[in-house]
């Protein structure tokens, strides 16, 4: 996803977007419909929900105005003076989008999509704060994610964030989130503070331990890569980096057995799972033949992997068609990265053009997986 400012920017009329020019050609599925939840046309057919898409809470970015944000955010670090501009430059577009409810139901209405489950925007974790501090603000991010839900429940479910600094409070908000605001599940970074989420420095295995308890969704999204030296030109922390995080992320997660101890934390992971969907043989060879990739799993790591949810943010069909046979159509999820420039505007027409999915993979891609997973009730 694309940060179209440093993260610190306190402008109101600045946010992100989605400004990526139509690449497939329109079709019905992208055509506008009414916007009403409860029209018959929507009534009357599956829903289409967005698991991956981003809201801003102005009050929050005035709260953390202090903090400089950006000097901790490697997708502000690693950044020429081109990406820089034109990340400021698009800012300028998109508040309505980000932080509002009005245009982002229009573009719903637009994209076929009725029910979005909205995470907050990745630089909204906060996990180089003060722990106080962090749960403090986490706390202002989750209710701000709630009200928006309350606003216009039957188009919205929410996903909160939690302070991943300290095991302790990051448990105390994910029973608040959950239990009290009935969010869906969290955002989690890939990494916290550079350290990977399985460093024992961290104390995580108690937070892990409660969402298992909870049967927790956990959602998977980088903020660039964390050492993104040689990713600074073209993009690279975002159009590299993102999915080469949450690669890093997910095998720390399968071969240092969280995975494997905690079954029932639902782990969603972003861009398409990152790269390892493509390239897990490797690690299963690597498990087979190399006694140092043994230390704690008994199983291969293609069989934890599987586990995993994606989302459909790979942008090709083909590509696409890779994820559901490597997952399996019940493990893919539709998102569109909402409203940033490296999202999917046509995500509807994205899984129709994927070859050899039957209508009961499509409904599932597009939105019965995930009203299963998030416990959605459709409004009819």
């Amino acid at each position: 996803m694309l940060y179209t400012c440093s993260p610190h920017c306190t402008d109101p009329t600045h946010a992100h977007g989605a400004t990526n020019a139509p690449r497939r050609r329109a079709s019905a599925l992208s055509a506008p419909r009414a916007a009403s939840a409860s029209t018959p046309a929507r009534g009357q057919r599956n829903p289409v929900v967005d698991v991956h898409c981003h809201y801003l809470n102005p009050d929050v970015v005035k709260a953390s105005a202090d903090l400089d944000v950006g000097a901790h955010d490697p997708s502000v670090i690693y950044a020429n003076e081109l990406t820089r501009q034109t990340n400021v430059a698009q800012m300028r577009d998109r508040a309505p989008k980000l932080t509002g409810i009005d245009q982002r139901l229009e573009d719903m209405d637009r994209m076929g999509i009725d029910i979005q489950a909205v995470s907050p925007a990745p630089f909204h974790y906060f996990y180089f704060a003060p722990p106080e501090r962090g749960a403090k603000l986490a706390r202002q991010v989750n209710e701000g994610i709630a009200a928006l839900v309350a606003a216009t429940p039957e188009r919205f479910v929410g996903l909160g964030s939690v302070p991943l600094q300290n095991a302790e409070l990051a448990i105390q908000e994910l029973d608040h989130a959950v239990g009290t605001l009935g969010l869906r599940g969290i955002e989690i970074n890939t990494n916290v503070n550079g350290r990977n989420l399985t460093d024992a420095s961290l104390g995580l295995e108690p937070f892990f331990a409660r969402a298992d308890q909870l049967g927790a969704v956990l959602f998977l999204h980088p903020v660039g890569y964390s050492d993104g030296a040689r990713l600074t030109n073209h993009y690279f922390n975002n159009v590299i980096g993102n999915p080469l995080d949450t690669t890093v992320a997910v095998s720390h997660l399968i071969f240092d057995g969280v995975v494997a101890r905690y079954p029932n934390i639902k782990f969603i992971a972003a861009h398409g799972g990152g790269y390892v969907a493509h390239y897990w043989a490797r690690m299963d060879h690597a498990w087979r033949a190399r006694p140092d990739c043994r230390t704690v799993i008994d199983r291969a790591p293609s069989s934890y992997l599987k586990t995993f949810y994606v989302d459909t943010m790979v942008f090709d069909p083909e590509m696409l068609r890779h994820l559901v046979d490597t997952f399996g159509a019940d493990r893919v999820l539709m998102g569109t990265d909402y409203p940033y420039d490296m999202g999917e505007e046509h995500p509807r027409e994205l899984i129709a053009q994927v070859k050899d999915l039957s209508a009961d993979e499509v409904a599932r891609i597009e939105g019965l997986n995930a009203v299963k997973l998030l416990n959605i009730t459709p409004v009819r």
